[in-house]
């Protein structure tokens, strides 16, 4: 059988080969050409951090179909505006980036105010050539001022008006306080000497039984020395320990006996019988000749 007998097509069915040939053509030619028609579509801005990007084609404008972010659509024209109350529409007009404007309005969100022209610098991403030209016209509502300018700018206090309770006048140079007689509000006016200084001073001359020299003040940590000129110390009576009465856990809380010479004189009590004099203790070793003379004043036999 020869290759054209075997395929050959009748009349009817070349026919209605052409005729789908023909038609898929006419279909294809017709997606083409409206393919190529440009879409006009009016411009408008319905979103003031979106649009639609515009390119000139045949004198006409031809919208695309991806949006993206304003870019240089509107030219900044500085003009009054309250960094707190301005919208996006605004920001953008001002000049301001549309990631700059993100930046606000999450500054916002988190309830960040701008109380002042200043706080604006704050921005995230502003640069100081963009801030130094909004600085001008940036005008803060009263309802974001602070409440405390309400009140007022307080008056300075005159010397009849200062509280001495709080602020006590300090004695002159050449004047001096007795150290064992007075009050924590007597400390407080001498020169260098605060409330804190004025505990410290009273609660050490408690544990001591009274103080016997104003040297005794430098034994507390960091005691400013020019301040020792405003002491004095009258005829001292300090509290007595009597070292053969007073247990191991009572001699220890004197500023002047640690745990080791009172369980040493507890020891010789113990083994030897009382004392009678601190000359006793000087071949022991815990007991320095420093150590007994400055506890002699404070006990008793």
């Amino acid at each position: 059988m020869k290759w054209s007998s075997r395929y050959s097509l009748i009349h009817s069915d070349r026919l209605i080969l052409v005729f789908v040939l023909v038609l898929g053509l006419a279909v294809a030619a017709v997606a083409w050409l409206v393919g190529r028609q440009p879409v006009e579509t009016a411009f408008t801005e319905t979103d003031s951090l979106l649009f639609a990007r515009k390119s000139v084609w045949g004198g006409r404008y031809k919208a695309r179909k991806q949006l993206t972010y304003r870019q240089d659509y509107v030219a900044a024209k500085p003009f009054a505006f309250d960094p707190n109350t301005a919208d996006s529409t605004e920001l953008l007009r001002l000049g301001l980036k549309p990631w700059q404007v993100r930046n606000i309005y999450k500054y916002r969100a988190k309830g960040g105010v701008f109380r002042k022209a200043d706080d604006f610098a704050r921005i995230y991403g502003l640069s100081k050539k963009e801030y130094r030209a909004l600085r001008p016209y940036i005008t803060i509502s009263d309802d974001y001022r602070p409440a405390a300018e309400l009140v007022g700018e307080r008056k300075p206090l005159q010397v009849s008006e200062r509280d001495t309770l709080k602020f006590p006048v300090k004695i002159a140079a050449g004047e001096q306080v007795a150290l064992n007689r007075a009050d924590t509000a007597m400390l407080r006016r001498v020169p260098g000497i605060g409330s804190a200084w004025a505990k410290r001073i009273a609660a050490y001359g408690k544990r001591l039984g009274g103080y016997v020299a104003v040297g005794q003040l430098l034994e507390l940590d960091d005691f400013p020395k020019e301040a020792l000129a405003y002491f004095r110390v009258d005829s001292p009576t300090p509290e007595k320990l009597n070292l053969n009465k007073l247990s191991v856990a009572q001699m220890r809380r004197h500023p002047y006996l640690n745990f080791f010479q009172a369980r040493a004189i507890d020891d010789y009590r113990r083994l030897r019988g009382p004392l009678h004099s601190l000359d006793d203790l000087r071949l022991h070793r815990d007991f320095k000749p420093e150590d007994i003379e400055r506890l002699r004043p404070y006990v008793c036999f």
